[in-house]
């Protein structure tokens, strides 16, 4: 199963979106900012999606997204409690939600993220 790369330079967030998702039986990898979320992500680990914060210091949610996209069409969810955020991703092919992401939100979209046929009603 391909692991989820979570970007977060909050701990406490970053480890708390990790522990749910492997409670919901996801293998999830940390990156504390984008620079290491890219080393990460051209190491030639597989990932299936990336979960990334908005706002972080080094590199933003937007300038990690447009590096990403020149890499990959992975499903990325960006999450930010400022609403007005989400037009910075404008063309970007991005799923953006409002922090605070209840648990059950969380694991439920990414479970559509990395599962689109098997999540689909008849």
């Amino acid at each position: 199963m391909p692991a989820i790369l979570i970007v977060d330079d909050n701990p406490i967030q970053a480890v708390t979106r990790r522990l749910i998702l492997e409670k919901a039986h996801f293998p999830v990898v940390l990156a504390e900012d984008g620079p290491t979320a890219l080393a990460k992500f051209e190491s030639g680990d597989q990932f299936g999606m990336i979960i990334t914060d908005h706002c972080m210091p080094g590199m933003s949610g937007p300038e990690l997204v447009k590096k990403l996209r020149e890499q990959t069409t992975l499903p990325i969810l960006v999450l930010s409690g400022l609403p007005e955020a989400e037009t910075l991703y404008e063309g970007m092919d991005v799923y953006f939600r409002l922090k605070p992401i209840q648990p059950e939100e969380l694991i439920s979209l990414s479970r559509t993220l990395l599962y689109p046929r098997y999540c689909q009603t008849a």
